[in-house]
């Protein structure tokens, strides 16, 4: 049986560079596609223009906002999904009140810089928090980031910054997900912390779902410790390629 294509879905300004060190532990009998956002400027806009151009049955991973387009893609088209993986993410909308206020400011802070100092300049901040301080002093590695963030221009942080501060609520499609599902996250990532993902893991179906977290990583976990990202996928992939639908299912 030849293997289930792998869509991989990137986060705010990033795209391939940051699924490219995992490509050699992913295995050559496997096609792997990393999605392109575009123009796209919600959400579910994102997860429409993927489905437009995604096979008919694939795998879905998505890091960050890539995640959180991954459970838009589930919200349309459950049938077309045979796995999941969410990699750094959260799945609830922006907060009420102050606490939705202060994320709305901080993120208008960092598009304020792209605006009038450059898309690197930003990446320059944002990064800071992204990965774990270990990995500060790792001159090629924050160079990679960096290039990967100029490769987008302000607008498309405009774009997909709103897209994220109008995120729908992931919770009902957690619940309802009936596919091997992978949440992965870096043990020191401080954005999307563990006790982030070990919510969602709370209201999903627990025979579906194994958390794993990669140690000495932060946000960009695929980027600091792709060997270890790689390996985690790997026992999520066999689990997809093993699991057998329950009769009636598509």
């Amino acid at each position: 049986m030849n293997a289930l294509p792998l869509l991989l879905v990137p986060g705010l300004m990033c795209d391939h560079a940051v699924w490219t060190p995992l490509f050699p532990c992913l295995g050559a009998d496997r096609v792997c596609t990393v999605v392109d956002h575009a123009d796209a400027d919600s959400l579910p806009q994102m997860a429409h223009q993927l489905l437009a151009s995604a096979p008919a049955q694939f795998l879905l991973a998505g890091h960050s906002m890539g995640a959180r387009v991954a459970l838009e893609v589930l919200r349309l088209a459950p049938e077309r999904v045979r796995g999941l993986a969410l990699m750094d993410t959260g799945f609830l909308p922006k907060p009420e009140g102050q606490a939705g206020y202060d994320e709305a400011a901080k993120r208008m802070a960092l598009l304020h810089i792209a605006q009038s100092q450059g898309v690197r300049a930003m990446a320059q901040q944002w990064v800071r928090g992204m990965v774990h301080p270990d990995f500060l002093g790792d001159a090629e590695l924050i160079e990679r980031v960096l290039a990967m963030f100029e490769r987008k221009n302000a607008d498309t942080f405009e774009r997909q910054i709103r897209a994220l501060l109008t995120r729908p609520d992931g919770s009902d499609v957690l619940r309802s997900l009936q596919v091997p599902t992978l949440l992965m996250c870096g043990a020191q990532d401080a954005w999307s912390p563990p006790a982030q993902h070990e919510a969602m893991q709370a209201i999903m179906p627990p025979a579906l779902v194994q958390l794993d977290l990669i140690e000495h990583a932060g946000h960009m976990a695929p980027m600091e410790r792709p060997a270890e990202v790689a390996a985690s996928l790997l026992g999520w992939l066999t689990r997809c390629d093993r699991f057998a639908p329950e009769a009636g299912e598509p």
